[in-house]
């Protein structure tokens, strides 16, 4: 339906038909919203009337789902015996709309030759803006003359959505280049070290998992490989590790006031008859004298505002939640408006949000939401009295992608008719957390003893919380403690208890996926939304496998892989090549670095190591 004179067509494409649904409904009001079918059955096409900053615009949203190509080899390469695979470091490569996003390119062909806009509301991220690329890609092959706009959101909601239309920028080449740049080196490598390994291992092993032929390809990710490598070297050091004796001596005082247990200052001995002698000559003079008492105030702060990372670890560590559910849950509440862009490494709110009044968006606009929850409303309405006292400024975690606020409530619910269990609870941990940020931390008394027996050195501390403060929101966090009997200097007494202990020195634990992710974030492995991808393809790929725990241990085909190339010299296991290409493609993203410098150093140097390992 054209406009009338003077009216621009804007053709809106987002990243998923739930994301243009919304997008359509929140810019029309539902007022005058007509819905007609693209040439892809999924991805409808939403006319209305709308004004950017003043301008007549006739609205047309649709959308794309997920990637609109693909990268791959051309044709002669593709198969696996057609070539050295080595020459796929440097074989052409591709882009193209694969089959089943045709229908989805004719309509946005079509939509396009019509419009004089192109207005991009694909994800505020990298892979997103890669998406819009594809997208502008195919618009303007038909249509040069598209005047190109991008939609900068963090929350499906009106606030967030009105903003970003009347605040058009241009879309961020950098971005999608770094995208292009990982693209590239992870088909080249992947499909070199796949097709190198798979054909050099595969009748070696009977892979548990064989069902069909496509588990039979012993799959190499550059970033999968440094992830099994973190779950390998782990179990190593669990195997390797030989039990140790040692020896302890403890003491614990009973009073009027309840009883102290006070640790040896040394830790522990492994030289038996060395700890008999210190134990003996403490028996022989038992008599304690108090030589310090340490009374201070201590204070135990509030979590940084939650990214990514951090989310996928404590959904972990609280709800066992795997990484890859906890991703999917975030992105349904997401894109039901209830959260914000789940996919971000921030964790500190930008100065003008920390102000407690704001025009767009407050805290304290956040908190206020939340007052009406039968659970932590209470909770929230204290917040807000200034009587209370235990508002503060979210802290600073000292990191700011430029893209996205930290995860953070943006609706409120006591629930929706279609939550699952684990809805309901992510929701729940981002909305306490969101409250913890804003309160003060948690003021302890903390005494601390120090005592001398035969000149032996002993300790015991106790505390008692003052003020819970955000503890009394924070309901995963507790602070123990308990108060321990008054000690003045230079009192003296006999222990009620002086025993010598022994006890075996234990190996540590397998790592969880709470430790994977931190050893992944640590080293530069993947970004804040890959990470629980390359997880997830360890257990599909049947390289590792996890427990009920949440731990991780290798297959014999994972320890294998691994050995493998640790026995022929190279670390390609080891977190360094991946986290210096993870730096790079930051660099390409931040316009710091070209895309194809980037490739050639990169792909020099996985190529040198490959011939080596092949030859």
């Amino acid at each position: 339906m054209a406009g009338g004179r003077g009216t621009i067509r804007a053709l809106n494409v987002a990243e998923k038909p739930s994301v243009a649904k919304s997008v359509a409904n929140i810019l029309s009001r539902n007022q005058g919203l007509r819905v007609r079918d693209g040439r892809s059955r999924y991805n409808k096409i939403f006319e209305f009337a709308y004004s950017i900053n003043g301008q007549p615009t006739q609205m047309l949203v649709t959308s794309v789902t997920g990637h609109l190509m693909e990268l791959e080899f051309e044709d002669r390469f593709r198969k696996w015996h057609s070539c050295d695979p080595a020459q796929l470091f440097h074989a052409p490569v591709r882009k193209f709309v694969p089959e089943d996003k045709l229908g989805i390119k004719r309509t946005l062909e079509e939509e396009a030759r019509r419009c004089q806009w192109l207005v991009l509301w694909l994800d505020c991220d990298r892979e997103g803006e890669n998406i819009a690329f594809e997208v502008l890609q195919v618009c303007t092959a038909v249509n040069p003359h598209l005047t190109i706009k991008r939609a900068h959101f963090s929350a499906l909601i009106e606030r967030d959505i009105h903003e970003a239309a009347q605040n058009l920028v241009p879309p961020n080449k950098f971005f999608a280049d770094a995208v292009d740049a990982r693209q590239e080196i992870d088909l080249r490598i992947g499909a070199s070290f796949t097709r190198f390994q798979t054909m050099l291992l595969r009748d070696a092993f009977v892979i548990d998992a064989a069902t069909d032929e496509r588990n039979l390809v012993l799959s190499y990710g550059p970033c999968q490989f440094p992830t099994l490598g973190f779950v390998v070297e782990r179990y190593w050091e669990v195997q390797s590790h030989e039990p140790e004796g040692f020896w302890v001596i403890n003491c614990s005082h009973k009073s009027d006031e309840g009883i102290a247990s006070f640790n040896w200052m040394r830790g522990h001995l492994f030289d038996y008859t060395c700890t008999v002698i210190i134990y003996e000559m403490c028996v022989q003079e038992p008599t304690a004298t108090v030589t310090n008492v340490r009374k201070q105030e201590k204070l135990k702060y509030p979590p940084h505002p939650l990214n990514t990372i951090e989310l996928e670890k404590r959904a972990s560590r609280y709800f066992r939640m795997s990484s890859e559910h906890t991703m999917k849950v975030a992105e349904d509440l997401y894109q039901a408006g209830f959260i914000s862009y789940p996919r971000t490494e921030t964790d500190s709110f930008s100065q003008r949000t920390n102000l407690r009044k704001w025009n767009r968006l407050s805290n304290e606009a956040i908190v206020e939401e939340q007052q009406g929850h039968p659970v932590w409303g209470s909770y929230a309405q204290r917040l807000l009295d200034p009587g209370a006292g235990i508002w503060r400024n979210p802290s600073n975690g000292g990191h700011d992608d430029k893209a996205h606020p930290p995860i953070h409530p943006t609706k409120f619910s006591a629930g929706e008719p279609g939550w699952s269990q684990d809805h309901l609870r992510l929701y729940e941990l981002v909305v306490r957390h969101f409250l913890a940020c804003v309160s003060q931390p948690a003021v302890g008394a903390e005494t601390t003893v120090d005592i001398d027996i035969a000149g032996e050195l002993f300790s015991a501390s106790g505390r008692v919380v003052l003020a819970k403060n955000y503890l009394d929101v924070y309901r995963f966090e507790s602070w123990g403690g308990s108060l321990i009997p008054t000690y003045v200097m230079g009192q003296q007494f006999v222990p009620t208890t002086l025993t010598l202990d022994s006890g075996v020195t234990r190996p540590p634990p397998l790592l969880s996926e709470a430790d994977l992710l931190s050893c992944m974030d640590k080293e530069g492995i993947g970004t804040d939304a890959t990470m629980h991808d390359h997880i997830k393809k360890l257990l599909d790929r049947f390289y590792a496998t996890k427990d009920s725990n949440t731990r991780f241990s290798p297959t014999n085909l994972g320890e294998a892989l691994v050995m493998g190339y640790d026995d022929m010299g190279y670390k390609l296991w080891k977190p360094y090549l991946r986290a210096v290409m993870e730096r790079d493609m930051k660099a390409v993203s931040e316009g710091a670095k070209h895309k194809a410098e980037v490739l050639e150093t990169c792909l020099q140097q996985m190529k040198a190591c490959f011939l080596d390992v092949s030859s």
